[in-house]
């Protein structure tokens, strides 16, 4: 979290009658010196101004100043406590590692500032989403985490988002500074050729995999059944007799919003909505009114607004989704199964089916082949680690050409699909060579080149920011040189 000097003051002014030492009536923050935040006593006996300060009256201390910005112990030791939990391993004394990591961020963050590199909020909502979905898989359930984290979730995503803010200029300044550093196929040559054959980098197997999906047919009777309980509940906020936020309490299925009324925690713009349900949502004029209901690919919703704020808006749901039956799992099973024989029959090919039968959208208009995000676009590549984990354990057992028994799994949406998968290449791991992994070369000589750079520009960076460290500090073994004016 960023904090100016003045910041931190006004926060230990807030809160220092809470943090001083117990003993004395009333306290109060009265200056800040050699970057330590201290407490003055007021009581019946006169304090010389000179007196040192008692280590529990220090409530919080400047350790560093890069810029304008301020480095607290506080927030040493949170990036400490953190590390631990993580299990991470600090490679020398972490009294001196991390402030020397969190100034290093803070020059990246003044020259972002210096050339107004910005993030948008939706940008920032979006990580820290995923960061709090990711909490909640772990913990088991939202109550599970908010009872671990001692907060509610709504206040870890007031307390993450100045660090993801934070994180994400940052590192849209690195990409900022590196962009134009490009590697040449000479380059790549030149960087390996001298390099031992044990040196090499090793290549973990890679496999390319195509799949077809089928989704379980819900029973129109299922279908009717959540739509009638949707207008039961409209008929009965409409009447007045309950409200939409105690509903969606009860009865809604979203696990991330539920407890709260169905209420989003933020304004959301159109892009980060289902697109069905973004069309009614963007909608909606009058908070009193209740939407129609809504299916989207998480289930069906009813949704009330708000409020709007330009092109964003705040609005509460409650979604309940229909049950698919073992029977209409077991039918879309079989049903793969059928077409798997067909293609092993050679009546058609896996592509072709894939194209016109499959109900995976992402890889349907790609004749069922995945397809994976790297730096350089999209590869149909995947290390077994990036595959969905009942893809990889399934396309682990087969040979290349081969085609799966049709198995289940959970999608990016949350829903039982059923699934068959065939394995179109595999290259098992190898030591690195030019001609079969330029690309995976080529991404380590300029992740190497870009490397270099920025520690290049950090070190010129030290030279020309204005920057004060606590004297017990100054002793330490940094890898940058010049923190010490």
């Amino acid at each position: 979290m960023r904090y100016r000097l003045k910041t931190a003051f006004c926060i230990a002014a807030s809160f220092g009658f809470l943090l001083a030492a117990s003993g004395e009536a009333s306290r109060f923050v009265s200056r800040v010196s050699d970057g330590e935040l201290k407490t003055d006593t007021v009581s019946d006996k006169k304090v010389a101004e000179d007196a040192p300060a008692n280590e529990n009256s220090i409530i919080d201390e400047v350790v560093w100043v890069v810029g304008d910005e301020a480095i607290l112990k506080s927030d040493v030791e949170a990036m400490r406590i953190q590390g631990e939990m993580e299990g991470m391993k600090w490679n020398g004394d972490p009294d001196c590692i991390i402030p020397e990591q969190l100034a290093v961020q803070k020059l990246f963050l003044h020259q972002a500032a210096l050339d107004s590199i910005e993030v948008t909020e939706s940008d920032v909502s979006q990580s820290v989403d995923q960061q709090i979905n990711y909490w909640i898989s772990n913990a088991g359930s939202r109550e599970k985490l908010e009872e671990w984290k001692k907060m509610t979730v709504k206040q870890m995503k007031e307390s993450l988002r100045d660090d993801f803010r934070n994180h994400q200029l940052i590192e849209k300044m690195k990409s900022n500074l590196v962009k134009d550093i490009k590697v040449s196929p000479a380059d790549v040559r030149r960087y390996f050729e001298k390099m031992p054959q044990d040196s090499l980098p090793l290549i973990p197997t890679e496999v390319e995999v195509e799949i077809i999906t089928q989704a379980p047919r819900i029973a129109p009777e299922e279908i009717n059944r959540i739509k009638n309980e949707l207008r039961d509940y409209t008929e009965r906020v409409t009447k007045g007799e309950t409200s939409f936020a105690a509903l969606a309490r009860l009865y809604s299925e979203d696990p991330g919003t539920a407890r709260q009324g169905g209420e989003f925690d933020d304004y959301v713009g159109r892009g980060m909505l289902d697109p069905a349900f973004a069309s009614v949502a963007f909608n909606l004029t009058d908070p009193k009114k209740i939407s129609k209901i809504v299916e989207s690919e998480y289930g069906y919703h009813i949704i009330q607004l708000i409020d709007k704020r330009g092109d964003k808006i705040k609005v509460r749901h409650i979604l309940r989704v229909p049950r698919v039956s073992p029977e209409a799992l077991e039918k879309a099973e079989n049903r793969l199964d059928s077409i798997a024989d067909d293609i092993r029959a050679n009546k058609f090919t896996f592509e072709a089916a894939a194209s016109y039968l499959s109900d995976d959208k992402d890889t349907k208009n790609n004749n069922g082949l995945m397809a994976n995000q790297s730096e350089d676009g999209f590869t149909s590549k995947f290390r077994m680690r990036d595959l969905p984990t009942e893809i990889a354990r399934v396309v682990d057992t087969l040979k290349v050409g081969e085609i799966s028994k049709s198995f289940r799994m959970v999608n990016s949406k949350g829903k039982t699909v059923c699934v068959i998968a065939k394995l179109v290449n595999r290259i098992d791991a190898h030591r690195a060579t030019i001609t079969e992994d330029f690309q995976a070369m080529k991404a380590i000589v300029q992740s190497k080149r870009r490397a270099d750079f920025l520690k290049d520009w950090i070190q010129k960076k030290i030279k020309t920011t204005y920057i004060r460290i606590n004297d017990k500090y100054k002793n330490c073994n940094f890898e940058y040189e010049g923190w010490v004016k």
